[in-house]
């Protein structure tokens, strides 16, 4: 048995769960999300909990035992607390700035990159060197950070670029003087 998919799922106050042939949507106070998973597993929803379950152990059902049960709970997460990834910029000249629901970035091009908030997305820019990334989606809330990172990512020379809260950029150190042998 997957250690993680024999795990029920609690499902907090406020949160609301339909599932119709394993379609799962979820409803909680931040939104509502859906999600389509595979016929062959057994969803039960019964009071105030979720269980995942697999008629038999054959390979592919053991690997989608534990993913399904995840990314249901990823959707009670999403609906209830949401999810927040923040970025970092360093380097001389450049920053963010948000005006309406639009966020600029200077990042050193000869044109500024400009991102938008999206229903499922919104950005803020506490501080020019700082984005965070809001969303009740974890997969959403992820390829956004990631699209904005892509835009500018940290060199190993000198450190500068995007990069996540807490991200360890391994250094390089820089060509040797000429003369030394």
């Amino acid at each position: 048995m997957s250690r993680i998919g024999k795990m029920p799922i609690s499902v907090p106050a406020g949160v609301e769960i339909k599932n119709e042939n394993n379609l799962i949507t979820v409803k909680g106070p931040k939104g509502q999300l859906s999600r389509q998973f595979s016929a062959e597993l057994g969803i039960d929803v019964e009071n105030g909990t979720i269980t995942v379950t697999r008629p038999n152990d054959d390979k592919r059902l053991r690997s989608l035992h534990g993913l399904t049960r995840t990314l249901i709970h990823n959707m009670v997460e999403g609906v209830t607390n949401g999810y927040s990834k923040t970025l970092e910029i360093e380097g001389v000249g450049y920053r963010a700035a948000k005006s309406g629901n639009k966020v600029t970035l200077n990042l050193g091009f000869s044109h500024p990159v400009v991102f938008e908030d999206t229903d499922a997305i919104k950005l803020e820019v506490p501080q020019p060197n700082k984005i965070i990334v809001n969303g009740i989606d974890k997969q959403a809330v992820g390829q956004f950070a990631a699209e904005i990172r892509e835009k500018r990512p940290p060199e190993p020379y000198k450190g500068k670029g995007i990069r996540y809260e807490g991200e360890h950029i391994i250094r390089k150190e820089g060509k040797a003087g000429k003369g030394k042998k």
